[in-house]
């Protein structure tokens, strides 16, 4: 790539956004497409999404939390995450605020209404100059929208759709989801409901999740161009499992791609069945995306007691709300069926959140402001929420295997005993977690992503579960996501112009697109 466009600092890298005629139509997915399609044609390329609303984040090697998202098409792109690439990550705690994270780090909460009424129109120019610095840097940014561009009601004060295009003057295509249905219909409504100024700088479209003869699509495709002027840049077929760690969908993430798919055989004789709590403001759900892609594994989501019967092994993952949700699963029945659980010595896990609820006691003058809290009584932990929070890439030993993590958390635990430490420097001294008989809890996401330990660990499940299930010698967690990630790449080289794609990277925004009335009001 050699379209590298003179500003007045030196030279700048080409832009690309991709925005969606809805939330979920696969912004992400195609952003980190293109991302792995760039790098294998020796472009330096990064991603970058101005501001992200989820529960699913990550932690960066210089302690900045972003959207897991855009942690993954990092590694699309095969560049290290940093938090330029996600300035603003907003995290509900409720259905009207969110926690405020501002490069990586924590800022506030802030209510929906006081959010949009000032706060998010001051941080443009945070944003931008994070992308004019990623663009100083690399060859190519491939930027990913919110919801939808046409949002007419939030437009004034947006700083991750058209506005950030606006700034920084860059083309945008949009992507459409037909397995919806009205995809033709989504394309032309959102174009015209932009300004005129904002539809010059839409580009093109590209149509994703097609199943069948896409001969007979083109027909509407050419109508769409007649319409608005506008190619269509791509359609992408259907495919099963391509979501990467995407915002809060459950059907979404690395393993999304299990949980749409077939189980793989067993490795042994016994299949190992897991049951995730699907608690309140359910954080970083993809931790048991590594479970999932176990041979044998098979992980489902519960919201009932009775559903806890056959699992031989219960998760409470983590969560935004840990009080919250510690009284859902009373309310629901789900905490009597975990204590008859550990009673019977059947394996518990608990992660973040999770971890905290299984401790004996809560002091919460922080997330909830609930003060003190009974837990669930089965760890000797106690747990104080502090206002600061704790962002660390913790590395060590567990089960005699080397595990690595991420923590992203305001409680901070005492383990007051235990059979032993769940993850330790292998010298003998704990780090983080603890373990009484089958139950086990760590503030550790991401550690069963560890191939050795996470083999180690279901080994101890499935023997206290009385199962005869063996783990897979050779299942490598990094390696399916290298496969899928190269899949999502493979999408885009064999199913969208990429001449095109390319041209709008090196050239910008084409001269002479049309108007497509009414226009915003």
């Amino acid at each position: 790539m050699n379209g590298r466009s003179k500003v007045s600092g030196g030279t700048v890298g080409g832009g690309l956004l991709v925005a969606g005629t809805t939330s979920d139509a696969g912004k992400s997915v195609v952003t980190a497409g293109i991302c792995r399609w760039l790098v294998r044609q020796g472009v330096r390329v990064a991603p970058f999404k101005a501001q992200n609303m989820s529960l699913n984040s990550f932690v960066t090697r210089e302690g900045a939390e972003i959207g897991r998202a855009q942690a993954m098409q990092a590694a699309a792109a095969r560049v290290e995450p940093t938090a330029l690439m996600n300035p603003v990550l907003l995290k509900p705690g409720g259905d009207r605020s969110s926690q405020v994270v501002l490069l990586g780090k924590p800022v506030g909460e802030l209510s929906a209404r006081g959010y949009h009424a000032g706060r998010q129109e001051q941080l443009l120019g945070t944003v931008t100059d994070c992308l004019a610095e990623l663009r100083r840097t690399h060859d190519a940014v491939i930027c990913e929208g919110a919801g939808s561009p046409a949002e007419i009601n939030l437009r004034r004060t947006d700083i991750v759709n058209m506005g950030i295009a606006r700034a920084a003057r860059i083309p945008v295509v949009v992507v459409g989801d037909i397995d919806r249905g009205g995809v033709f219909a989504s394309f032309f409504g959102t174009t015209a409901l932009l300004s005129k100024e904002d539809q010059a700088l839409v580009a093109g479209y590209l149509v994703n999740k097609f199943r069948g003869d896409v001969t007979l699509l083109e027909p509407g495709l050419e109508m769409m161009r007649r319409l608005s002027g506008r190619p269509t840049l791509g359609v992408l077929p259907f495919a099963h499992g391509l979501g990467i760690d995407e915002e809060d969908g459950l059907r979404f993430s690395l393993r999304g791609a299990v949980r749409e798919s077939v189980v793989a055989p067993p490795h042994g004789a016994d299949v190992l069945r897991v049951a995730v709590a699907a608690v309140p403001l359910m954080s970083n759900f993809t931790d048991v995306d590594a479970l999932a892609a176990e041979p044998g594994v098979v992980v489902r989501f519960v919201d009932r007691a009775e559903e806890l019967a056959d699992a031989d092994l219960v998760v409470l993952p983590g969560t935004r709300g840990t009080v919250r949700a510690l009284a859902w699963l009373r309310e629901r029945g789900l905490a009597d069926a975990i204590v008859r659980r550990a009673a019977e010595g059947r394996p518990v896990l608990g992660i973040c959140g999770g971890f905290q609820m299984l401790g004996e006691r809560i002091e919460d003058e922080v997330e909830s402001r609930a003060g003190t809290v009974e837990g669930l009584g089965l760890l000797p932990v106690r747990v104080r929420f502090a206002a600061e929070k704790t962002l660390a890439r913790p590395a060590g030993v567990a089960l005699g295997e080397p595990v690595e993590g991420y923590e992203i958390h305001h409680g901070v635990a005492e383990v007051t005993g235990g059979d032993e430490a769940f993850m330790s420097d292998g010298r003998g001294h704990g780090l983080d977690g603890c373990r009484v008989g089958s139950v086990w809890g760590t503030h550790w996401h991401g550690s069963l992503e560890s191939d050795g330990f996470r083999r180690a660990f279901l080994r101890r499940v499935a023997a206290d579960a009385g199962r005869a299930f063996v783990p897979a010698p050779d299942t490598s967690f990094a390696g399916l996501r290298e496969e899928q990630l190269d899949r999502l790449g493979d999408l885009i080289e064999e199913h969208a112009d990429t001449d095109a794609l390319l041209r709008l990277i090196e050239e910008g925004v084409p001269e002479g697109l049309p108007f497509v009335p009414p226009g915003a009001p």
